[in-house]
């Protein structure tokens, strides 16, 4: 069966500027269908490089398409994108497969990252818990992001459902379009711009 991972041969993308030096890294996490790789493929300024493969009868069972039922792909690996946010500044955009099967490559995706983005679905609150868990876990800074497929709870319903401390910003989204993805990474950028301001505190008070 053919792959879908894209071809970068295949596309004209942006070249990367001579100037660039520093690259950040962004994941984009959350349960299985929610958004994830729309969202790579909605904000990148290339062509993503997705590794997509048809769904077939072996995952039934395992992967639960109960409420994506018109999904016939699914990420095996995980989305990249980019975007360059000045002369010296390039942002890579990384979106894991939300699968259970999969979540042992979230670790690595994690490393050397500056932040995330939690996606999630009002319909399906509890797939972002382990999301939540492993940022944590990890210490990683990060936001969340409800991709609105329906009116469903409003923010504050949301926050409570997920636990989420004050100082965790929440938002809603479209996932499809690149103007309101963008405003979810800007988020997440002054979230960490506060986080890295605050500081530090003084030894023997942590």
């Amino acid at each position: 069966m053919p792959s879908n991972v894209s071809d970068p041969a295949a596309d004209s993308r942006p070249p990367l500027l001579d100037t660039a030096s520093q690259g950040l890294k962004i994941v984009i996490v959350g349960g299985f269908g929610v958004g994830k790789t729309t969202m790579v493929g909605s904000v990148s300024e290339i062509r993503p490089v997705r590794t997509e493969e048809t769904m077939t009868e072996a995952s039934a069972g395992i992967d639960d398409a109960s409420r994506v039922q018109d999904k016939v792909t699914t990420t095996a690996a995980f989305d990249f994108g980019r975007i360059t946010l000045d002369e010296r500044q390039v942002l890579y955009l990384f979106g894991a497969p939300g699968q259970q099967r999969f979540w042992f490559l979230w670790d690595q995706l994690f490393v050397g990252s500056l932040g995330a983005v939690v996606l999630v679905d009002t319909r399906r609150l509890a797939d972002s818990w382990y999301s939540i868990d492993r940022l944590e876990y990890h210490g990683t800074p990060f936001v969340v992001a409800v991709n609105r497929f329906d009116d469903g709870p409003d923010l504050d319903q949301v926050r409570d459902a997920l636990d989420l401390s004050a100082g965790v910003p929440l938002v809603d989204c479209d996932a499809r379009q690149r103007q309101s993805c963008t405003s979810v990474l800007i988020t997440l950028i002054k979230h960490l711009q506060d986080l890295y301001a605050q500081p530090p505190v003084p030894e023997g008070m942590s």
